[in-house]
């Protein structure tokens, strides 16, 4: 960075910044299916404009470098100089994945790194409209060379403009432009015909763009001129200013008109026809043909939908996560007071102190909820990274895919929209890769070419509901249980006892993975092992339903925020304790000497199926042996671990609290099977599980 900018306008550059640079990249996707479309090309030259304009006021040269080569890109894109095709899509996503990289550097307030130079040289290439001919290319260059050294305002002389003509006369030659054009070499008059006037138009701005259309109706017009006839500084001069604006090439004592003059002026004023003073005496004096003058072009870049930036600021505020973290606590204790108050209420039964509780419970609902709300962000942050993900892995895999985005503007605490990232990363991945079929498969099965994946979200109840599908060669049962005895996952006796479903949930084991070879895409087993687990600790359940050559549809569940919970309060030695309510599937009573050993495992059989049993006072009291058979009776809290139900035998069931979590201190951090602690209605402190690291760390022991 230059220098130390100002902190309140480097997080402003950096929150404007980040939300083009998100949508930039679904839009730059999106413009491969619709590359006519100069709406979306003005918008995407808009934002790498915005992001070069905050880089540069910031002093980030580098930054500003590589976006105003890729704003060049855009603008002779949208002037329709150039076409859009995969290279040079390939060549743009490569430099907004180096734009992105420089602005995480700025973030971290590191030092930016000039983006790779054959980079920039494939972007200046691509920013050069597209030549009709290598001819007009190589004529172009030859043109350039001998206008360029002329300075502004001044005078063109003879000497430059012969210069000028014969850097067109050799392809003039060659072009068919109309006769005396280059055709006689060694001529020496300095006359100039109507055709070769025309000509040197054809050659600077293409054939007929400049050029005054012939009309026989009306000689007045367009008056011939024979060849041989003379032009004049003037003309010339009046030429000049057609082709490059009026006012670059004039004299000195001939001032340029304002701009406030020529924006109240919707045409320029046709350029009068003057008498040309003869080169020599013996030449006479001919009118020249008048040239038409050009509608002007008004090179800024156009104007997006008008937008009332006025009201927008006053009715919006950014404020700090910290500052709504906080917020959250205190609403937290608040919540933690008023179970304690209703408490309180039902055990005095006063009934105006219930009332008085009663809206103090309602008033605080609905702060709650307010304040929930103000953490919520529309699920669209994690979904706009997709259509990139998809589009570099379909050509990498060279598969023809469609990916549908429904329900981005689901809301999902901002906490949980950063957990799922990674999670619907492996899924989307693992979808193009082992789920859609080879452009030509399809086609041999019947289906179309290309594949479709539907990413979707909505919201049922306090939780969200986030289905992947695709329209793939599905997953067949049999298959997976052979690579299960194969990859000696289990033997083959238990893998004949599965179940389709407990089949498709066995591409969640480590290590599982049905592609024969390891590739830097897929093959090592990894992938759905951590969407398992991390959904896990999100306190979300995954389910899978697949048929053979129909499709894969894969549903994630996970509640609406992590910092208020429902939990199930359950009492175990007269300690509570506390369970995810989302992880609850049933509650029954159960008589303890009707159930049975099966290797070693006590399970109790539940509508014909064998759950394990687990007693909790084993694992979470401390130096508490007893002898389970001399209980008669419990309570069984049935709980779903991934695609496994598990029963946990407890003491006493208190009910279903909302907690607020707190986290564990120094001391107690990482305990295994505890996710951290909350204050019951009654006051007392309650640990809140973690089931699934529960299970890990005491499976293996307290049977």
């Amino acid at each position: 960075m230059g220098f130390e900018a100002d902190d309140e306008i480097l997080q402003d550059f950096l929150v404007e910044a980040g939300e083009i640079l998100e949508q930039l990249s679904a839009q730059l996707v999106e413009l491969e299916s619709r590359p006519d479309d100069k709406e979306l090309l003005n918008t995407i030259f808009r934002g790498f404009h915005t992001v070069k304009g905050g880089a540069g006021f910031l002093q980030l040269s580098a930054l500003v470098d590589c976006c105003h080569v890729a704003e060049n890109v855009f603008d002779t894109l949208r002037n329709g100089l150039r076409t859009v095709d995969a290279d040079l899509m390939d060549c743009v996503l490569s430099t907004l994945d180096v734009v992105n990289d420089m602005f995480t550097a700025v973030s971290a307030g590191e030092a930016l790194l000039a983006a790779d130079s054959s980079l920039l040289a494939r972007l200046h290439f691509y920013a050069q409209a597209m030549p009709a001919s290598a001819s007009e290319r190589n004529a172009g260059d030859r043109v350039r060379a001998v206008i360029e050294p002329t300075a502004a305002g001044e005078d063109i002389t003879d000497t430059e403009f012969e210069r000028l003509l014969d850097a067109i006369a050799p392809v003039s030659s060659n072009t068919d432009i109309g006769p005396g054009v280059g055709s006689e070499p060694g001529a020496a008059s300095d006359d100039i015909s109507a055709d070769e006037f025309e000509a040197l138009l054809d050659q600077l701005h293409g054939k007929g763009k400049i050029g005054a259309p012939k009309d026989d109706t009306d000689p007045e017009a367009a008056p011939s001129t024979a060849p041989g006839d003379d032009i004049s500084d003037d003309e010339f001069e009046a030429l000049l200013d057609q082709l490059h604006g009026k006012g670059q090439f004039t004299k000195v004592d001939s001032p340029a008109p304002t701009p406030a003059l020529a924006e109240q002026t919707p045409r320029p004023r046709p350029v009068e026809p003057v008498t040309s003073t003869p080169a020599s005496p013996d030449k006479a004096k001919r009118p020249v043909e008048p040239v038409p003058p050009t509608a002007p072009t008004d090179q800024r870049p156009p104007k997006g939908p008008a937008k009332n930036s006025g009201s927008q600021q006053e009715s919006t505020v950014r404020v700090d996560t910290q500052r709504l973290d906080d917020i959250l606590n205190m609403v937290g204790e608040l919540v933690l007071v008023r179970n304690r108050l209703v408490r309180l209420g039902a055990e005095l039964d006063d009934e105006t102190l219930q009332k008085a509780v009663g809206n103090l419970n309602v008033v605080t609902a609905d702060l709650q909820a307010s304040v929930m709300k103000t953490r919520m962000q529309p699920i669209k942050k994690v979904f706009g990274r997709f259509p990139r993900v998809v589009r570099d892995l379909a050509r990498t895999l060279k598969k023809e895919v469609n990916l549908e985005l429904v329900g981005e503007d689901t809301d999902l605490d901002k906490n949980l929209v950063d957990a799922l990232a990674d999670p619907l990363v492996h899924l989307v991945r693992n979808s193009v890769d082992h789920g859609v079929e080879t452009p030509d498969i399809r086609a041999a099965n019947g289906k179309p070419r290309m594949g479709r994946i539907v990413l979707a979200a909505q919201q049922e109840g306090d939780h969200i509901l986030l289905t992947i599908m695709d329209d793939g060669g599905g997953m067949d049962p049999n298959t997976l249980r052979e690579l299960a005895v194969t990859r000696k996952v289990m033997d083959r006796d238990a893998a004949d006892r599965l179940s389709d479903k407990e089949c498709f949930n066995l591409i969640f084991s480590p290590g599982f993975s049905t592609k024969e070879v390891i590739s830097d895409v897929s093959g090592r087993g990894v992938g759905m092992d951590v969407v398992k687990t991390k959904i896990g600790q999100l306190n979300g359940t995954i389910d899978i339903e697949s048929q053979l050559n129909i499709g894969t549809t894969i549903s994630i569940k996970v509640p609406l925020t992590l910092a208020i919970m429902p939990t199930l309060m359950v009492v175990i030695e007269h300690q509570a304790f506390a369970l995810p309510l989302a992880s609850v599937s049933e509650i029954f009573h159960l008589d303890l000497t009707k159930t049975n050993v099966v290797d070693g495992q006590e399970v109790v059989v539940v509508r014909s199926k064998p759950i394990p049993l687990y007693y909790l006072k084993r694992w979470l009291i401390k130096d508490m042996a007893f002898d389970h058979q001399k209980m008669v009776a419990g309570h069984v809290v049935v709980v779903t671990v991934g695609s496994q139900n598990i029963g946990f035998v407890v003491d006493q069931l208190v009910g279903q609290e909302e907690v607020v979590i707190k986290p564990l201190g120094q001391m107690l951090q990482g305990t295994p099977g505890m996710a951290g602690a909350t204050i019951t209605g009654d006051g007392r402190i309650a640990l809140i599980l973690d089931i699934p690291s529960l299970l890990q760390a005491h499976t293996g022991q307290g049977r």
